[in-house]
């Protein structure tokens, strides 16, 4: 019975992979640049009934973006996550953000 399911030439020896379940990467520019070159947005969403600030996009290596989220965070009093080369902060807070980016050498789209 086993010998009849395999008539067609497939093996579990083979290692089988789907190709198509693995998640593609993203392609990043590769760019980097100095906070005073950003020129960010700053965008707020009500999700849940509940506000959220999302800044970006930055250009900076993913390390010295989570070191920031972390400082601003922090300087903030709020929680915040990063995802892709944007920071999304709770609360409606976009005032308090721009001051403490500003402080860090970033600037804004008008």
């Amino acid at each position: 019975m086993k010998e009849k399911l395999f008539e067609m030439g497939a093996k579990f020896e083979d290692a089988w992979s789907g190709d198509n379940k693995k998640p593609k990467k993203k392609e990043s520019s590769g760019e980097t640049r100095v906070p005073e070159k950003h020129r960010l947005w700053f965008r707020r969403e009500k999700r849940r009934g509940k506000w959220v600030t999302i800044a970006g996009p930055f250009a900076l290596p993913a390390q010295e973006i989570r070191a920031l989220l972390k400082r601003l965070k922090k300087r903030l009093g709020t929680g915040g996550t990063l995802k892709e080369n944007t920071l999304e902060f709770q609360g409606d807070i976009v005032e308090r953000l721009k001051e403490a980016l500003q402080a860090e050498g970033f600037r804004f789209q008008d």
